[in-house]
C-alpha cells in the first residue's frame, strides 16, 4: 500500500530523532570529559577511551550493518539498534568505574552504527522522487549538524547544572520513543534475504543470512576496527612510530584480503560492481575530504575558544549555536529549491568552495583580545552555510544510484566514508596543531601565541582538505538525471545494475518501491 505524504513525513520524524540521538551522544560527551576523569579516576591515557572505544566501534561496524540491513530487514536492525543504544546509555549512566564506562561505551558505538547504517537508505526509500527525496535529505542532514551544536550546548549544561550522568541519562526517553516509534510508523520492509515465496509467518527466510559472507564479514569488521584504532592512538604514537607503521601495514594486509575475498565470492558482503559507479566511487571519496577538513571546525574552534580566549563549556555551545540555526535555514529551506533547479552538483562545488574560505577566515584569528563579532562569528556563519548546502546535496548525490537491495550496503558505505575522513582527518588536524605549537613553545613563545599559531595551520590545513574536495568533485561527479530518481521513469539504478546477492531477480517497479524501506 503506497504509503501517503503525512505517514513518510512521520517516518522522516522518527528516523532522524534516531540518527539525532546518535550524533548527540557523539558531541556531549566531549564538554564532560574532565568531570568523568575526575570522579572515575581515569588516567589521561585512559580518558581518550571513553571517546575512543565508541569511535571503534562504530566505525568499524558501520559496513556489517549495513548489509544485515539488507538481508535480515533495515527496520529489525534500527529498532535493535535502538534499543541497544538506549540499554547501554542506562549502563553509561550508572558507571561507577572506568572499566564499566569504557564497556558500556563500546556497546554504544556498535548500536549506534547498527542505526546510522540503515538510516540513510531507509530515507531514500521512503522518497523515491528526486524532489522529495532533496527535501528529506535536507531534514537528515540538519539533523546530523544540529546533534552536534545541541551536543555541545547541552552537555556543558547538564554536567555544571546537574553530573555528567545526566549527559547519558537524557538518551533514555529520546531512544525509548524511537524504538516504539519505529515499530508503529516505518513501513516493514522484505529483506533481501528472504525468498520471494516465503511463507513463513514472521516473513524471515532460513535463508536471511546466507548473503552475509562471513570470511568478508570477519575481514572488513577487523580491517576498520584496527585502522581506527590506528588513526585514533597518533596522538600518542605519532605518525613515523613502529606502532602506527605496523598497524597500518596489518590494516592494509586485512583490507586486501577483503576485497580478494569478495571479488571471488559468490554472494560477496560488498560487490566490487557499486565501485564501477561513478557517482558511489566519487562521492565517497569527495566526502572523506570533506568531513576530514570539517570534523576539524567544531574540534579546534572549541580548544582555541577555550585554551586561547578562556571560554567555558557552556560558553562554547552559546558561540557555536549559530552554526545550527544557519545550517536549518540552508538545509530545511534553500537546499532542496537549489537543488531542484540547478541539480545537486552545482550547489555542492561552490558550498564546498565556501567551507575552505571559512577555514582561511579562522587562520586570521589573533591570539589576544579577539572580538567574537569580528573574528569568530563570520567563520561560524559561512560554516553554517557551505555545511547546510553541502551535505544534503553530497547525500542525494551519494544515494543516487541506490537500489532496494543494496541501499543499506550504500549507506552503510556511505556512512564509513564519513567517519574514517572524520577520524583520519582530525587525528592529522591535531597532530598539526600540537607539533607547531610544541615547537613555537621550545622557541620561546608564550602559550596563547605558541596555541593560536598552532590552529591556524590546522585550520590552512583543513581549507586545502577542501579545496582539493572541491577539485575531485568538479572532475569526477556528475548530476543524475533529472528523471532518474522520478517514479515515473524505470531509470533507476542503472549505474549499479548487475547481479544482486541474490541473482537476476527483477527490481521492483515504481508502486512496489513506494510500499518498502
Amino acid at each position: 500500500m503506497p504509503l501517503t505524504s503525512r505517514s513518510r513525513g512521520a517516518a522522516l520524524a522518527v528516523l532522524s530523532a534516531g540518527t539525532l540521538m546518535i550524533i548527540l551522544d557523539g558531541t556531549i560527551v566531549t564538554v564532560a570529559l574532565p568531570s568523568i576523569q575526575r570522579d572515575l579516576g581515569f588516567s589521561q591515557a585512559g580518558l581518550a577511551w571513553v571517546v575512543n572505544a565508541y569511535l571503534i566501534a562504530f566505525g568499524g561496524l558501520l559496513l556489517l550493518s549495513g548489509r544485515i540491513g539488507d538481508l535480515l530487514g533495515r527496520r529489525r536492525i534500527l529498532v535493535a539498534g535502538l534499543t541497544a543504544f538506549t540499554a547501554a546509555s542506562l549502563l553509561c549512566g550508572f558507571a561507577d568505574s572506568a572499566g564499566l564506562l569504557i564497556t558500556a561505551r563500546f556497546v554504544q558505538g556498535a548500536a549506534g552504527a547498527m542505526v546510522s547504517a540503515v538510516s540513510l537508505g531507509m530515507v531514500v526509500a521512503l522518497y523515491p522522487d528526486s524532489r522529495g527525496r532533496a527535501r528529506a535529505m535536507g531534514v537528515y542532514s540538519f539533523t546530523q549538524s544540529a546533534g552536534g551544536v545541541l551536543g555541545l550546548l547541552i552537555g556543558g549544561a547538564l554536567t555544571q547544572a546537574i553530573n555528567w550522568h545526566w549527559i547519558f541519562f537524557i538518551n533514555l526517553p529520546i531512544g525509548a520513543a524511537a524504538a516504539v516509534l519505529s515499530l508503529r510508523l516505518l513501513p516493514a520492509d522484505r529483506p533481501d534475504g528472504d525468498s520471494a515465496d516465503d511463507s513463513s509467518p514472521s516473513g524471515t527466510s532460513p535463508r536471511g543470512l546466507r548473503g552475509a559472507d562471513v570470511p568478508g564479514a570477519i575481514l572488513v569488521t577487523a580491517a576498520l576496527m584496527l585502522g581506527v584504532y590506528t588513526i585514533v592512538q597518533t596522538t600518542d604514537h605519532g605518525w613515523a612510530g613502529a606502532h602506527t607503521a605496523g598497524l597500518g601495514v596489518l590494516t592494509a594486509v586485512l583490507l586486501a584480503a577483503f576485497l580478494l575475498r569478495q571479488s571471488k565470492a559468490a554472494q560477496p558482503l560488498m560487490p566490487l560492481r557499486l565501485f564501477r559507479s561513478r557517482t558511489i566511487s566519487g562521492t565517497n571519496a569527495v566526502q572523506a575530504l570533506m568531513v576530514a577538513g570539517g570534523f576539524g571546525f567544531q574540534f579546534l574552534v572549541s580548544l582555541y575558544l577555550q585554551r586561547v580566549l578562556g571560554y567555558d563549556p557552556l560558553e562554547i555551545g552559546l558561540a557555536l549555536a549559530p552554526t545550527g540555526l544557519v545550517i536549518a535555514v540552508m538545509s530545511l529551506v534553500l537546499s532542496a529549491r537549489l537543488g531542484a533547479r540547478f541539480g545537486p552538483r552545482a550547489v555542492l562545488l561552490p558550498s564546498l568552495a565556501l567551507f575552505g574560505a571559512g577555514f582561511l577566515l579562522l587562520a586570521r584569528a589573533p591570539s589576544a583580545h579577539a572580538s567574537y563579532a569580528v573574528d569568530i562569528l563570520p567563520a561560524i556563519l559561512v560554516f553554517g552555510a557551505s555545511f547546510g548546502l553541502a551535505m544534503p546535496s553530497i547525500m542525494t548525490l551519494g544515494m543516487s544510484d541506490a537500489t532496494p537491495a543494496d541501499s543499506g550496503l550504500i549507506s552503510g558505505l556511505f556512512n564509513t566514508a564519513q567517519q574514517i575522513g572524520g577520524a583520519l582527518g582530525l587525528a592529522v588536524l591535531a597532530s598539526l596543531a600540537a607539533a607547531r605549537t610544541d615547537h613555537r613553545l621550545a622557541a620561546g613563545q608564550r602559550l596563547p601565541e605558541a596555541l593560536t599559531s598552532g590552529y591556524h595551520l590546522a585550520f590552512l590545513v583543513a581549507a586545502g582538505l577542501l579545496a582539493a574536495a572541491t577539485v575531485l568533485g568538479a572532475v569526477l561527479l556528475r548530476d543524475p538525471s533529472r528523471t532518474q530518481n522520478d517514479p515515473q521513469s524505470g531509470a533507476e539504478g542503472a549505474a549499479v545494475s548487475g547481479p544482486t546477492s541474490q541473482g537476476n531477480r527483477p527490481e521492483p517497479g515504481p508502486t512496489d518501491r513506494r510500499a518498502r524501506v
